[in-house]
């Protein structure tokens, strides 16, 4: 339960900040409406620096199941800790979206475009074309992992305390340069449960969730995690013998 709560808190913390930034930027007559890509990428990484600073220390701060996959899949998370993770980060994700969806409640209303509200809460394609979307969802989440992997190697004699300025680092960075063709979900619990909660809430003027594309930010996160796992224990690793 320790690990439910932990993740539960963890990810509700980076999807009210990460939608929450979206949301600023999107929605009319915000503050920071029209903020741009930059801005959001920024408040992503932030969101997840902050989200990893909160639990990391309690549950290692995974926040996305397919880092805990990955981490699963090498051997530093045992198998029967897993849904645990998972639950905690699917419950996380939809509480800290319906914070988001309160506390933007007066400008659902204020947005006519049905389009910009489902992206406060999921990720939609520039271009829909399943097939690369899937590719560049498996490549961002495997440069995520390599990433993180990379950041922890004891070689780099990285001091604990900075390892999620680190991380959120690396978010921002993977934004910036691999999130124009999907947005970057990167992590299944952060496009469902926030997709399930734009079907469920009564949202003003929303439109459909597009459950069409909803696979595609589950399963690519979820494969480009074992395989950046795998490249980093199997190709990188052996680099240091």
């Amino acid at each position: 339960m320790t690990i439910f709560v932990a993740e539960l808190l963890g990810t509700m913390l980076l999807i009210l900040l990460g939608n929450g930034v979206v949301a600023n930027a999107l929605l009319s007559q915000s503050k920071g409406e029209k903020g741009g890509w930059i801005v959001i990428t920024a408040g992503w990484g932030f969101a997840v620096a902050i989200a990893v600073y909160a639990i990391g220390w309690v549950s290692g701060g995974h926040v996305n199941p397919a880092v805990t996959f990955a981490f699963a899949l090498l051997g530093r998370t045992p198998w029967a800790l897993v849904p645990y993770y998972l639950a905690g980060q699917m419950v996380g994700a939809m509480f800290g979206s319906a914070f988001v969806w309160l506390s933007y409640f007066s400008h659902w209303r204020a947005t006519h475009d049905p389009t910009l509200k489902l992206l406060c809460f999921c990720t939609r394609p520039a271009i829909r074309a399943p097939v690369w979307n899937l590719i560049t969802e498996i490549i961002a989440t495997a440069a995520l992992l390599v990433g993180i992997l990379c950041i922890l190697n004891v070689h780099n004699e990285v001091a604990t305390g900075i390892v999620p300025y680190m991380i959120g680092i690396l978010i921002f960075s993977i934004g910036l340069s691999l999130g124009g063709p999907t947005g970057f979900a990167i992590n299944p619990a952060r496009d469902l449960g926030p997709r399930l909660m734009h079907a469920w809430l009564p949202i003003a003027g929303k439109g459909a969730s597009d459950w069409g594309y909803a696979w595609i930010p589950i399963i690519g996160p979820l494969i480009g995690g074992a395989l950046g796992a795998f490249l980093y224990q199997w190709a990188i690793l052996p680099l240091r013998a």
